[in-house]
Protein backbone atom coordinates (compact mmCIF):
# COMPACT_ATOMS: atom_id res chain seq x y z
CA UNK A 1 0.00 0.00 0.00
CA UNK A 2 1.45 3.61 -0.93
CA UNK A 3 1.89 6.00 2.10
CA UNK A 4 1.76 9.68 1.58
CA UNK A 5 3.43 11.55 4.57
CA UNK A 6 1.88 15.51 3.88
CA UNK A 7 4.32 16.61 7.15
CA UNK A 8 6.45 17.62 4.46
CA UNK A 9 4.51 19.57 2.04
CA UNK A 10 3.09 22.71 1.52
CA UNK A 11 -0.48 23.20 3.32
CA UNK A 12 -2.04 23.99 -0.33
CA UNK A 13 -0.98 21.32 -2.14
CA UNK A 14 -1.66 18.68 0.73
CA UNK A 15 -5.49 17.78 -0.80
CA UNK A 16 -4.92 18.16 -4.61
CA UNK A 17 -1.94 15.82 -4.30
CA UNK A 18 -4.57 13.60 -1.84
CA UNK A 19 -7.26 13.74 -4.52
CA UNK A 20 -4.67 12.73 -7.76
CA UNK A 21 -3.59 9.86 -5.99
CA UNK A 22 -7.35 8.91 -4.48
CA UNK A 23 -8.45 9.33 -8.41
CA UNK A 24 -5.74 7.16 -9.34
CA UNK A 25 -6.37 4.05 -7.47
CA UNK A 26 -8.53 1.23 -9.00
CA UNK A 27 -11.25 -0.21 -7.09
CA UNK A 28 -10.48 -1.77 -3.96
CA UNK A 29 -6.96 0.07 -3.76
CA UNK A 30 -5.84 2.04 -0.85
CA UNK A 31 -3.58 4.21 0.41
CA UNK A 32 -2.62 5.52 3.86
CA UNK A 33 -2.68 8.96 4.53
CA UNK A 34 -0.04 10.31 7.17
CA UNK A 35 -0.63 13.47 8.47
CA UNK A 36 0.59 15.79 12.41
CA UNK A 37 -3.41 16.97 12.67
CA UNK A 38 -6.12 15.40 12.37
CA UNK A 39 -7.83 15.31 9.11
CA UNK A 40 -11.29 15.80 9.70
CA UNK A 41 -11.74 18.52 7.43
CA UNK A 42 -10.53 16.41 4.65
CA UNK A 43 -12.59 13.60 5.75
CA UNK A 44 -15.44 16.11 4.30
CA UNK A 45 -14.28 17.16 1.43
CA UNK A 46 -14.46 13.29 0.82
CA UNK A 47 -17.97 12.83 1.80
CA UNK A 48 -18.69 16.13 -0.60
CA UNK A 49 -16.31 15.59 -3.60
CA UNK A 50 -16.13 11.88 -3.85
CA UNK A 51 -19.19 10.54 -1.87
CA UNK A 52 -20.24 6.93 -1.78
CA UNK A 53 -16.55 6.03 -3.60
CA UNK A 54 -14.33 5.87 -0.49
CA UNK A 55 -13.84 4.25 2.68
CA UNK A 56 -11.82 5.79 5.95
CA UNK A 57 -10.50 4.01 8.35
CA UNK A 58 -8.26 5.41 11.33
CA UNK A 59 -4.79 3.69 11.72
CA UNK A 60 -3.39 5.82 14.33
CA UNK A 61 -5.26 8.81 16.40
CA UNK A 62 -2.48 11.32 17.11
CA UNK A 63 -1.90 13.44 19.40
CA UNK A 64 1.12 13.89 17.08
CA UNK A 65 0.78 11.50 14.05
CA UNK A 66 -2.66 10.54 12.66
CA UNK A 67 -2.20 7.93 9.87
CA UNK A 68 -5.97 7.27 7.92
CA UNK A 69 -5.72 4.39 5.14
CA UNK A 70 -8.26 5.43 2.27
CA UNK A 71 -9.86 3.06 0.39
CA UNK A 72 -12.04 3.62 -2.86
CA UNK A 73 -14.75 1.59 -2.89
CA UNK A 74 -16.26 2.51 -6.22
CA UNK A 75 -15.49 4.54 -9.06
CA UNK A 76 -16.38 8.02 -10.29
CA UNK A 77 -19.90 8.55 -10.50
CA UNK A 78 -21.71 10.99 -13.46
CA UNK A 79 -23.43 14.05 -12.36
Amino acid sequence: MQQIDVRTIAPRQRHPLIFSTFDSLAVGESFELVNDHAPTPLYYQFLHERANQFDWAYLEEGPETWRVQITRTAGATSA
